[in-house]
C-alpha cells in the first residue's frame, strides 16, 4: 500500500457536519488501499478569536504564551476528528506536533521545521489506524511549544510527507485547485492541471493565498509531489511538481495579487557606501521580508531609497529604519497608505521575450500607473494603487489570454 498525507484546511472542518464530511472521505482514501496520514487547521475563526481574546487582555501578547494558546485550536480539531472515524468504524488516533516529534528552532510564532521523528506514527500505521496529526504546531529541543504562523499546517504536511515518503500529499481547501487568478475577481479564470514548484512558489509568495510560500520552499528542496484540491466535491485538483520541458510553451501561467503590502520611503539618506546595508542589516535583524527595492541617484551627497513590505511588518520596519536614521545623523522615513503587488508568473518567461512590455501596455491603456517594478526569472511585479489592484488583474489576465483553454 502507499502512503497519502491529507491535508485540511480551517473550512474544511469548520462545523460537525464538516469533519464528518472529511472522516468519509479519510475512509474513502483508506478503502482504495492507501495508508493514510491526516494533518488538521483549527477549525474556520477559532485562530482569530484565539488571538482576540489574546489581545484583549494584552495588547502585545508575549509571543511564548501567544503559541501556548493558539496550539489549541489544532488539538481539539484532532480530537474531533478521531472521534468521528470512530463513529464510523475506522480505527484512528491523534497526535500533537509534540507527539510527532516536529522539533522546531525556538522563534515563537515563526518557527522552522529542524528534523521531524515521526513519534509512533509509522508503529500506528502498521497496526491499521489513521494517524491525525495537528498543524501548525512543533516543539524545540527543549519541550516549548511554537507555532509556523500562517497556513503552517500546510508546512506540517508538505514536511510529514517528506519524512514519511509518502506517494503523494493532498492540500484539500475550499477551492478547486490553483487557478490562473482569483475566480472571485476575474469571472474567466481557469483551474490549472498542474504548475512547477517555482511558479506555485512565486504565486504563492506574491499573494495568492492557495498555499504558504513556505511549504512550496519546502516541497520543491524535497521533491513532494502535491495536489492542491478542494475538500468539497471530487473534482482533480491541481499538481504541483518538478518542472519539465513542455512546462516552458505557456508564457505565463498566472497572475497574483497581494493587497497587503505598504511602501517604505526614505529620504536624505548619505549617499556612500554601506548605507543600504546597514539599512537592509537592521531590517533583517527586526525579521522583517523586504519585497520591491528603487534606490534614486544621489544628488548633493544625499540618496533617497524605497521598499515594500508586508503590512504587518510597518510596525517593524519603521522602528527599524528610524534606527538607522538615528545612527546616520540624517534621513526621514515615511510609510504610505496600503498599496497592492500584481504579478504575472511563469516559467515561459525564461525563453520568451516581450511580456514586460506586453503587462507595461495592457495597465498603461487602462491609466493604472506603476509605481515600483521588481522581476525575477519567471516573475514581474508591480505595485499600484490598492484601489485599481482588482482591475489589473483583469487587465493582466486578458493581456495574456489566460482564460483560454491553453494560455499563452
Amino acid at each position: 500500500m502507499s502512503m497519502v498525507v491529507q491535508k485540511f484546511g480551517g473550512t474544511s472542518v469548520a462545523d460537525l457536519d464538516r469533519i464528518r464530511r472529511v472522516a468519509r472521505r479519510i475512509k474513502e482514501t483508506r478503502e482504495q488501499g492507501h495508508d493514510v496520514v491526516v494533518v488538521v487547521s483549527a477549525r474556520s475563526g477559532v485562530t482569530n478569536r484565539l488571538v482576540a481574546d489574546a489581545r484583549a487582555l494584552y495588547p502585545n501578547p508575549d509571543a511564548r504564551e501567544l503559541d501556548m494558546l493558539l496550539a489549541v485550536g489544532e488539538q481539539e480539531t484532532i480530537a474531533l476528528m478521531a472521534l468521528a472515524l470512530h463513529a464510523i468504524g475506522v480505527p484512528a488516533v491523534s497526535r500533537t506536533g509534540a507527539q510527532a516529534e516536529i522539533v522546531t528552532d525556538p522563534e515563537h510564532t515563526r518557527a522552522r521545521i529542524v528534523r521531524i521523528g515521526g513519534g509512533d506514527i509509522q508503529e500506528q500505521i502498521a497496526a491499521g489506524k489513521v494517524v491525525i496529526v495537528a498543524g501548525f504546531q512543533g516543539v524545540t529541543t527543549i519541550g516549548q511549544t511554537t507555532t509556523f504562523g500562517r497556513g503552517g499546517s500546510d508546512l506540517t504536511a508538505i514536511a510529514l510527507a517528506s519524512a514519511l515518503n509518502a506517494g503523494l500529499c493532498q492540500i484539500f481547501t475550499d477551492v478547486d485547485g490553483v487557478y490562473t487568478a482569483d475566480p472571485r475577481v476575474v469571472a474567466n479564470a481557469r483551474k490549472l492541471g498542474e504548475v512547477t514548484y517555482d511558479e506555485m512558489l512565486e504565486l504563492a509568495s506574491m499573494g495568492s493565498k492557495v498555499m504558504q510560500s513556505r511549504s512550496v520552499e519546502f516541497a520543491k528542496k524535497h521533491g513532494v509531489l502535491f495536489e492542491v484540491r478542494s475538500s468539497f466535491n471530487n473534482n482533480p485538483g491541481t499538481i504541483v511538481k518538478e518542472e519539465i520541458s513542455s512546462m516552458e510553451d505557456v508564457v505565463v501561467r498566472g497572475v497574483a495579487v497581494d493587497k497587503n503590502q505598504v511602501k517604505v520611503a526614505i529620504s536624505d539618506l548619505p549617499d556612500q557606501p554601506g548605507t543600504a546595508a546597514r539599512v537592509f542589516q537592521n531590517l533583517a535583524d527586526a525579521d522583517v521580508n523586504v519585497d520591491m527595492i528603487v534606490q534614486n541617484i544621489g544628488r548633493g551627497g544625499v540618496a533617497n531609497l524605497t521598499f515594500t513590505v508586508s503590512i504587518d511588518d510597518a510596525y517593524r520596519a519603521e522602528r527599524a529604519v528610524g534606527s538607522v536614521i538615528e545612527q546616520f545623523g540624517s534621513g526621514t522615513v515615511s510609510i504610505s497608505d496600503r498599496i497592492a503587488k500584481v504579478s504575472v508568473v511563469g516559467v515561459g518567461m525564461r525563453s520568451h521575450s516581450g511580456v514586460a512590455a506586453s503587462l507595461f501596455t495592457a495597465l498603461a491603456e487602462t491609466g493604472i500607473n506603476i509605481q515600483l517594478i521588481s522581476t525575477s526569472e519567471i516573475k514581474i511585479s508591480v505595485a499600484i494603487d490598492v484601489a485599481r489592484a482588482d482591475d489589473a488583474a483583469r487587465v493582466a489576465h486578458d493581456a495574456f489570454n489566460l482564460g483560454a483553454s491553453e494560455a499563452t
